[in-house]
């Protein structure tokens, strides 16, 4: 496990923290979070393996072992200070709430025999006053899981938030589709329903602030945001934030849960499975009662965050156009409202690509000197006509078009202007980088790259990506795609070829 000072437990070492659900989306978050508060963490997994593609992988012990089994539950907890409980039987098939009283069950009791002194859990935001037979059956079975936990005889912090805002989260994923592709919407009428938002980050600064509490604290904490919205503010708050127009919507009574599951996963990637218990649960209202974590897991100036400001983090690394890392990356995010390379294909947004590969008979330095010189008087070497009205279609809509040419017929530098891109980015020999400044409904980047492989040969490696913003995004993009095999295809040929002559 890490060595790096930090903080200490009453008896004077570091605090041991076991994290379950290490894999999903907040347990992969919260990792790094302790391991900068300088506590020692051990990850337990059914799959060990799945834990090798996260950043902080060889930072902290994995252990084999699954929350029905007391056997490796009860051999994980050995030594542990604090242990963070972040697995649910999410879905809608049956003996799914079973399976998480039995596991809460066996998770506290295993933790009581080792003698852990604290167990942390982030459940579901409850709406008060209402019986727990009455609440949908995702947020009974949080309900109940969090109560065996505080029963288990060992301090135990629940905390209860409602809609995290960040990107990956689930709830945050159904709210960007929704919103992005819908500029018209008949919407279910859990869109009035009043809800109280939280930043993923406040949620991780809290859960890291729980390894300290005193021993006896043992109690549930509602956690929200500053705001409280409906689902309709926050999808037009989403919209303004993400420099969309206004969304008109328009709800209906009709739409019972599962229809509404139905409904999302048709407009959104967001799996059925997943769809259905949080529409379930947008039936309640959920605002926090109480804020008296703050009390003792006090935050810095600024915090908790707003929604719009949640909002922006989660969408940072498309508004600074950080391709490569927010797509591409295995390196870990820059902050936790990021999206991990480990997320679901579904998370972080739509992004399109069209990605072509050519070997080349060719060094790599002189295939380098044809990427470096694409461009201007060069041109882009497929269908120079497709190009051409491309360029009078941008100048006529307001946009550069192709006239601006290039500063240096051999030479680019970062910042250069390239017909109607710009250098975002070059590492001489190996990638350029151009970002698009013609008018389209969304962000668009190009990508040429020079590289060996195993066998000594020279590839050329060209990706064409596009972020869009909208309906009228997802219409262009469609719109333009049967063409991308003679556009795009026919440059990679044609790079290639130019290489060797």
């Amino acid at each position: 496990m890490r060595t790096a000072t930090g903080p200490t437990t009453e008896g004077g070492g570091r605090v041991r923290c076991l994290v379950t659900g290490a894999s999903g989306y907040i347990g992969g978050r919260l990792v790094p979070e302790l391991l900068d508060a300088g506590h020692e963490v051990r990850a337990l997994a059914r799959t060990p393996a799945k834990l090798r593609d996260f950043p902080w992988s060889a930072q902290v012990e994995t252990v084999r072992g699954d929350v029905l089994d007391p056997e490796s539950t009860g051999r994980a907890m050995a030594g542990v200070d604090v242990a963070y409980y972040l697995v649910h039987a999410l879905g809608t098939g049956r003996g799914f709430e079973k399976t998480d009283r039995e596991a809460a069950r066996i998770f506290g009791e295993q933790a009581r025999l080792a003698g852990v002194r604290r167990i942390v859990y982030l459940g579901g935001l409850t709406p008060a006053g209402v019986p727990e037979r009455a609440l949908s059956p995702h947020l009974r079975s949080r309900a109940e899981v969090g109560r065996i936990l505080l029963e288990s005889g060992v301090p135990t912090a629940v905390l209860r938030a409602a809609v995290i805002i960040g990107s990956g989260s689930a709830s945050f994923e159904m709210l960007r589709y929704l919103t992005e592709r819908l500029p018209l919407m008949v919407t279910p009428s859990w869109v009035r329903t009043r809800i109280q938002p939280v930043a993923v980050r406040d949620v991780l600064r809290l859960l890291v602030g729980c390894a300290e509490l005193p021993a006896d604290v043992s109690r549930t904490f509602d956690v929200g945001g500053p705001d409280v919205l409906t689902y309709r503010d926050m999808m037009q708050r989403y919209a303004r934030v993400a420099g969309l127009p206004r969304r008109l919507i328009l709800p209906v009574p009709v739409l019972t849960p599962r229809l509404s599951s139905r409904w999302v996963g048709l407009v959104t990637p967001v799996p059925a499975s997943i769809a259905r218990p949080l529409s379930e649960s947008l039936r309640h209202e959920v605002v926090c009662a109480e804020h008296d974590i703050e009390e003792y897991v006090p935050g810095p100036p600024g915090a908790p965050i707003g929604f719009e400001r949640a909002v922006e983090l989660a969408l940072r690394r498309v508004q600074e156009a950080d391709v490569t890392t927010r797509w591409s990356s295995a390196s870990a995010p820059g902050a936790p409202s990021d999206p991990l390379p480990t997320d679901p294909d579904w998370a972080g947004g739509s992004l399109y690509t069209d990605e072509r590969e050519q070997v080349v008979e060719t060094s790599p330095e002189r295939l380098w000197r044809v990427v470096e010189g694409i461009g201007g008087e060069n041109g882009w070497y497929s269908f120079p006509l497709a190009w051409a009205v491309r360029g009078w279609l941008d100048r006529l809509v307001g946009g550069v078009g192709l006239r601006r040419g290039r500063r240096d017929g051999a030479r680019l530098r970062v910042g250069d202007s390239l017909d109607f891109w710009r250098v975002e980015e070059i590492e001489p020999g190996r990638l350029l980088r151009l970002r698009a400044e013609m008018r389209v409904p969304g962000l668009a980047w190009l990508e040429l790259g020079v590289e060996q492989d195993d066998e000594g040969r020279t590839v050329y490696r060209q990706r064409a990506l596009f972020h869009p913003r909208g309906l009228a995004g997802h219409a262009y993009w469609w719109s333009v795609a049967p063409f991308h095999g003679v556009v795009f295809g026919g440059m990679a040929r044609n790079v290639a070829k130019a290489a060797t002559a």
